[in-house]
């Protein structure tokens, strides 16, 4: 009692978005949002609250042979480098674990012009709908 650590495996889409998967995206913006209400909560009483944000990892959620698609646009990782990751977070007491250090510049983007990101997600976006996704219109 009055210490452990709760890791909540989320996603870089949990902070920033995932173009053409709106359900992975809702889903993993609220498991940031329980992870960061985990942390308020049971910090003072001694828990460690840490939350994973890679981008693509090579996992079975990835076909053999799968360039990760927009996901994997900073490259595939293999989950031992996720791992390490979290383990120095654990270490340090960090929140929010980056694997793909990207991840951290496209957050600061975000916030910094909010405007201007949607945009360029915009710009992604139609680049990945003529290239990869159906059209549905």
């Amino acid at each position: 009692r009055g210490r452990g650590y709760f890791v909540v495996t989320a996603s870089a889409a949990g902070l920033l978005t995932q173009i053409g998967a709106l359900p992975y995206a809702v889903t993993k913006h609220a498991a940031v949002s329980v992870a960061e209400w985990l942390r308020i909560t049971y910090a003072p009483k001694g828990i460690q609250v840490t939350c994973v944000c890679p981008q693509a990892v090579a996992t079975n959620m990835l076909p053999p042979g799968s360039d990760g698609g927009v996901a994997g646009l900073d490259g595939i990782l293999p989950p031992e480098a996720v791992a390490t990751s979290l383990l120095e977070a654990l270490h340090t007491g960090a929140f929010l674990v980056f694997p793909h250090p990207s991840v951290r510049t496209y957050m600061a983007q975000r916030g910094a012009n909010h405007a201007r990101w949607l945009g360029g997600m915009q710009r992604l976006q139609e680049k990945y709908a003529a290239t990869r996704m159906p059209s549905k219109l």
